[in-house]
């Protein structure tokens, strides 16, 4: 279910490995371009979320910050609580987490891989949002233990942060329509795919759904394409199988990563049409209309993940759909 307050947003991805000295630059450029938001990146080896997010916050005055995404294994729920609870206070109305599973091979080399990950996330997802409502908390689940934790009234933010889990499966999805305000979907996000998301989501109250894509724009839609395309690479792994399973050319798709050596020559080979379908890419009004079918699969907030050696830079051709509708 579309939330009725929330109208379709186009925010940015600000790159995992971005040199520090231009996530700010990054961040402040994106606000003047007129982008409703920023979502920073948590990936292991790289940087922490919390803090970029702050960072990002502090430079900017306007726009939203996503936190995509805070593996639940990694905090505990109640000092997650208190951090998120901060950034919500010091910055109203202008910060979104995402919490989910992690990737499994890093947070088994972290020790942090639960038994049952969909256990663990719906007990960690409703803790969260209890404590940020200010509720006096109690739970005895099989991972999450709360005796009686509450966050000072003056610790509370007066706008309570959507807390959005990052999942992709079936089941997974399942539990964010149970317990989360939206949810994240990692790129790419094909109408097709977005429709089934919200199937398996079956929210029964207002759930905003996030699509993270791959993005190049350019007058020449070649130009677009082409750039596009080393971004697609990993989409023919079996990790990604629900984001292509409701493709119509989902087999078609499968057949070319199994008669391809490696990842390389599997995107090398990607037909342009596929590539299309499969990045918001082309010219502007060709990457818009991808937007616009992305909100008629009901899509909240799509995130564009530019490509290319400069993502800032990027930001310049990015920005030309948000007056190409």
């Amino acid at each position: 279910m579309r939330s009725p307050a929330t109208d379709p947003t186009v925010g940015v991805l600000l790159p995992r490995d971005l040199p520090a000295d231009r996530i700010l630059p990054y961040a402040r450029r994106a606000e003047e371009l007129g982008f409703g938001s920023v979502w920073v990146v948590e990936d292991l080896g790289f940087r922490g979320g919390i803090a970029q997010a702050a960072a990002v916050l502090a430079s900017t005055g306007r726009i939203r910050v996503g936190i995509g995404l805070l593996p639940a294994g990694a905090r505990n729920v109640a000092f997650a609580a208190l951090e998120i609870a901060s950034l919500a206070q010091l910055f109203p109305g202008r910060i979104d987490v995402a919490v989910g599973h992690g990737m499994p091979h890093w947070m088994r080399s972290v020790g942090q891989w639960p038994r049952s990950p969909l256990t663990f996330l719906r007990e960690y997802v409703d803790a969260l949002r209890a404590l940020l409502r200010g509720e006096l908390t109690q739970r005895r689940g099989q991972y999450v233990h709360l005796d009686g934790v509450q966050l000072d009234a003056g610790a509370l933010p007066g706008i309570v942060p959507d807390i959005l889990a990052g999942v992709r499966g079936p089941k997974s999805l399942a539990v964010s329509g149970e317990v989360a305000d939206g949810t994240v979907l990692a790129e790419p996000v094909a109408p097709e795919y977005a429709r089934a998301a919200l199937g398996h989501i079956a929210a029964d109250r207002p759930h905003r759904l996030v699509a993270y894509n791959v993005a190049s724009v350019d007058a020449d839609r070649g130009t677009a394409l082409a750039a596009a395309r080393p971004a697609l690479e990993w989409i023919g792994e079996p990790d990604w199988h629900a984001h292509i399973a409701p493709l119509p050319f989902a087999d078609e798709l499968a057949a070319l990563r199994a008669g391809c050596a490696d990842r390389e020559e599997f995107v090398r080979r990607l037909p342009d049409d596929q590539v299309a379908r499969l990045a918001v890419a082309g010219t502007p009004q060709e990457a818009r209309a991808r937007l616009d079918g992305l909100w008629s699969a009901g899509v909240t907030d799509s995130v564009l993940a530019p490509v290319g050696p400069d993502p800032v830079a990027a930001l310049e051709s990015l920005a030309t759909v948000l007056d190409a509708g």
